[in-house]
């Protein structure tokens, strides 16, 4: 029987490499080694020395020292060649060129002229907002909702994933819970609708009278993310939703650069290992081309694919009327978007005119949009129009895709997205970086690689109901200009009770104007603390059947709804009242409901002693009195206080 070395050394005869390692001649410490390598580690060898990386082995030592550590290099090569369309020579060809072009200091819309693409603006609570959510309902039951959740929230100040940091602390649901329990309800409510079925007469169980079709959620994660995400959803039984609806996706990280020339950075903990990083979250669109998932779903006659990321806890206030007009107007791609301020710190949705006659409508970010602007014809750059707007409107990087031109296009791209590179060099010559860095890509950067027939559009919708991410730590918020939004836990719990109310304003009851306070250095609107179940509240019509007569919530006041047929008629609250109902059970709030409630305390974002989720907010509740009432049977029920 041969020896592993003999295996070797015939498997590298076999792949017409000389046996003596010649090809390897460049590079000593390696040629040394060859013995240890099996066929195809040599196939990657002889790929990097190609590719310029022969520093990658220059510190090796003699055979018989570090064995292990070096076979485990290659165990790392190779999943970095297999995890990136066209392997490691793609991305080391892509990087040298975009290292190049950005060394170069080249325009990356040099003979693009920018213009405002055609979309639709929606005012909430119309009759024709109203028909939308209804349109998108019923599509609801042919889509599928991808999470991108790939990070962590240490930005935030949180060592937890993001996902299941609490939406808001009223009810403590972390967004996880928050989103599956909305894709839930859209499901049964698309049900309902192809069934024919009124929304108070439902009663059986998703599957039943016909309805058998499940909405897929695929959730991306990373290494970071994975196991996390994974535990969070076994320990809470998938909050609801049938495991089997569940498809995790895990992105792997990409190679880091160490210079211009696109060499691969070693990791500086470990000379056996490449340094790697996240890549982007523009990876969800190659991840889901090789799962086969996009077959699967076309064959089962699906339609639609809505990418949202992981802190938003407003989406799904926009979700039915944008899905709405991606089936009214036929969009390929529908990019959700919220009114924009001028030189505001966000990306604007704009259409890009080539002088060879392309044109695309993509996402351009806030920094880069001035300036083209400026050197197009218009001397004012970008500036707000006679709405008090920019006409470019804000990208929140919720995307709606039709499925079928969708899987099209990855067909022909492998999923592969446009990419840049963003290294800080260590001076004006930009010969060297301060550290290293990678190629990166986004999700919302899919409509470059669109031919012009493809039609790309936009909703925009207000920003009070569709956008309140929650990305910075109390710190780096309070520095945010007075005016800009803040985007942290604190902005973004106040931002869902504002919501809340504004909808039962329009719906017609009587809820109080907010307060002013200020929490870790950001002056906040506090509105009364309402929140309801998706299931209670899915679109402005379900709410709007829930509330009769003249019911009001006064500012100190916490509201919590968690039941499908629970209706307010002449509620007048001043305090914390709290509903819990089965689904069969129908509940009437009526009469005075007034207790000391629940005070709002400030917390210092440094007290050590309060939990993590609670500092980042700057606040707690004491819940000093409450009313709470659970209607666990079937049948009509009143509280009547």
């Amino acid at each position: 029987m041969a020896s592993g070395a003999d295996a070797a050394a015939a498997g590298v005869a076999a792949l017409g490499i000389s046996g003596d390692g010649e090809w390897a001649e460049a590079c000593p410490p390696l040629r040394r080694n060859l013995r240890l390598l099996a066929p195809d580690e040599v196939e990657l060898a002889k790929m990097l020395l190609n590719e310029g990386q022969k520093h990658l082995f220059e510190h090796w030592p003699e055979p018989g020292v570090d064995d292990d550590k070096k076979r485990g290099f290659f165990d790392q090569v190779r999943r970095l060649n297999s995890n990136y369309p066209g392997g490691l020579v793609s991305y080391i060809q892509n990087a040298k060129e975009l290292l190049a072009d950005s060394k170069a200091g080249k325009n990356p819309y040099d003979g693009f002229t920018p213009s405002v693409p055609s979309g639709e603006v929606l005012t909430f609570g119309d009759d024709n907002f109203v028909s939308l959510e209804a349109a998108g309902v019923k599509e609801a039951r042919n889509a599928i909702f991808v999470l991108v959740a790939g990070g962590l929230g240490e930005r935030l100040g949180y060592k937890g994933i993001k996902v299941a940091l609490p939406r808001e602390t009223t009810t403590g649901k972390c967004f996880l819970q928050h989103y599956i329990e909305s894709i839930l309800a859209l499901q049964e409510a698309s049900c309902k609708m192809a069934e024919g079925i009124s929304q108070f007469t439902w009663i059986g169980k998703e599957g039943e009278d016909g309805c058998h079709k499940k909405i897929p959620f695929v959730i991306m994660t990373s290494d970071d993310t994975n196991a996390l995400t994974i535990k969070l959803l076994e320990s809470n039984s998938y909050f609801g939703m049938e495991p089997s609806q569940v498809k995790m996706l895990k992105q792997e990280k990409v190679a880091c650069i160490a210079d211009n020339d696109a060499r691969l950075a070693l990791d500086p903990n470990d000379k056996y290992k490449i340094q790697t990083k996240p890549h982007g979250h523009g990876d969800v669109h190659s991840l889901l081309y090789s799962s086969g998932l996009l077959e699967q779903w076309k064959s089962e006659g699906r339609k639609w694919v809505l990418f949202f990321q992981d802190t938003n806890g407003l989406l799904f206030n926009a979700i039915p009327s944008a899905l709405g007009v991606s089936a009214t107007k036929g969009y390929n791609v529908n990019s959700l978007a919220v009114p924009r301020k001028a030189k505001e710190a966000i990306g604007g949705i704009t259409k890009l005119t080539h002088v060879d006659g392309r044109t695309m409508v993509i996402n351009v970010e806030y920094n880069q949009l001035d300036p083209l602007l400026r050197a197009t014809g218009h001397p004012d750059g970008d500036a707000n129009c006679e709405t008090g707007y920019s006409p470019y409107p804000g990208n929140i990087n919720q995307l709606i895709l039709e499925l079928g031109p969708y899987t099209e296009e990855l067909k022909k791209t492998h999923g592969a997205i446009s990419e840049f590179v963003n290294p800080k060099y260590t001076d004006s010559t930009k010969t060297a970086f301060k550290s290293s860095t990678r190629l990166e890509c986004m999700m919302q950067d899919y409509p470059k690689t669109l031919p012009p027939s493809a039609k790309v559009g936009f909703t925009v919708m207000d920003t009070w109901l569709a956008y309140a991410p929650v990305k910075n730590n109390p710190e780096d918020a309070a520095k945010v200009p007075k005016g800009n939004p803040y985007h942290s836990a604190t902005s973004g719990e106040m931002a869902i009770y504002k919501a809340s109310s504004l909808i039962l304003r329009k719906a017609g009851a009587q809820i109080a104007d907010p307060v002013v306070d200020t929490f870790s250095g950001q002056e906040v609107e506090v509105w009364p603390r309402i929140t309801w179940s998706p299931r209670w509240g899915l679109t402005f019509k379900d709410v709007k059947e829930k509330v009769h007569g003249y019911s009001s919530v006064s500012q100190r006041s916490t509201l919590s709804i968690n039941g499908r047929s629970i209706f307010l008629e002449g509620l007048s609250l001043d305090g914390t009242l709290i509903v819990n109902a089965v689904d069969e059970a129908e509940v009437k709030l009526t009469g005075h409901v007034q207790n000391k409630g629940w005070t709002i305390q400030h917390v210092d974002y440094k007290d050590t002693s309060e939990k993590e989720e609670i500092r980042i907010r700057g606040f707690k509740f004491e819940k000093v009195e409450q009313l709470e009432v659970n209607y666990t049977e079937p049948g009509k029920h009143s509280l009547s206080a």
